[in-house]
């Protein structure tokens, strides 16, 4: 890994899982005071989303649930990371993961952003039942599939996360339908782990509502480059501070892939969860050699303190040029 620098992937809905990081929370009191300290500046909504994930994982998939654990758990380990010397040179979001890198990037505060969670997750009272389909297709093909039929009845792609990796989103029972004609069509389809049609025109009512939440804070310019999953491209200083960039991006779709692009060179990859390590391994910054991944969360059901331990030792702090401390 010599010489190379630190991106940070910091994923979103569909990566959680009961149980995730539980075990990293009983042992490791660096993570277990920073994810209680944003939990308590959500206050009570807080409280409910740490003890349901502590207890049994009730409601995992629910973005009330999902969406403040998923940045918790993505916040304290990059913030562990800068504690042992590992400041990265970009960061990289997908979906609530992106406020996370914001707010490790200092364009909002740590109780900026509890504030802004509950926010989002009080805006989803706005949101249709729906989901999110994982299709193994490209995208021109996935909408060759549901256009126009579907995408007229608002089945739209959500996510672009590899060039054979699209993710449709919209209501049910119209997303349904859609994955029925996918499979049809002969495409491998699998439902994301979400039960509201995430990165969809759906969620257009939703984020009008969170766009108060956002604007109520004071949004400050990055500290540290963030390539953003909403364009594919660096966040600009105009974009941070601006509550509708932030807002509108439940409601568009994933740029995961251009994200990469946009973002990998010559990289240390570190995610910050589990779920976007494998599409990243499947770059060509990375497959060419000049990028290695490292997971610092396992998959559901693998014991999550050995894959911690294991990713840490893997991490060559003396290698990785630093960047601006997080605020």
């Amino acid at each position: 890994m010599t010489g190379r620098r630190l991106a940070m992937l910091l994923p979103g809905q569909g990566s959680q899982y009961a149980g995730m990081a539980v075990e990293l929370y009983e042992r490791e009191p660096e993570f277990t005071s920073i994810v209680d300290e944003f939990f308590h500046h959500m206050g009570a909504d807080g409280a409910l989303v740490r003890d349901r994930w502590l207890r049994d994982g009730a409601g995992v998939d629910e973005g009330t649930q999902a969406q403040p654990l998923l940045f918790a758990v993505g916040y304290a380990i990059a913030k562990m990371l800068h504690d042992r010397g590992l400041r990265p040179d970009v960061l990289v979001g997908h979906s609530v993961g992106e406020l996370a890198a914001a707010c490790l990037a200092g364009v909002f505060d740590l109780p900026g952003a509890a504030r802004i969670l509950v926010g989002r997750g009080r805006a989803l009272a706005a949101a249709p039942a729906g989901g999110m389909l994982g299709v193994a297709a490209s995208r021109e093909d996935v909408e060759g599939c549901v256009e126009p039929r579907w995408a007229a009845r608002g089945v739209v792609v959500g996510a672009v996360n590899a060039p054979q990796q699209t993710v449709l989103s919209g209501p049910d029972p119209e997303l349904s339908q859609a994955e029925q004609a996918i499979r049809e069509a002969g495409f491998t389809a699998r439902r994301v782990r979400a039960t509201e049609p995430w990165h969809s025109p759906a969620m257009d009512q939703a984020a009008e509502l969170f766009e108060l939440a956002v604007a109520a804070e004071p949004l400050h310019r990055p500290e540290l480059p963030i390539v953003s999953g909403r364009t594919g491209q660096r966040v600009t200083d105009e974009q941070a501070v601006d509550p509708s960039f932030w807002a509108r991006q439940m409601a568009e779709p994933v740029l995961f892939w251009p994200a990469l692009d946009t973002a990998l060179e010559d990289h240390t990859v570190v995610e910050a969860g589990q779920g976007l390590a494998m599409l990243a391994r499947r770059h060509p910054a990375v497959r060419r050699g000049g990028s290695e991944v490292i997971s610092l969360l396992p998959s559901a059901g693998r014991p999550g303190w050995e894959t911690w331990k294991k990713g840490l030792s893997r991490i060559d702090c003396t290698t990785l040029v630093e960047a601006d401390d997080f605020v």
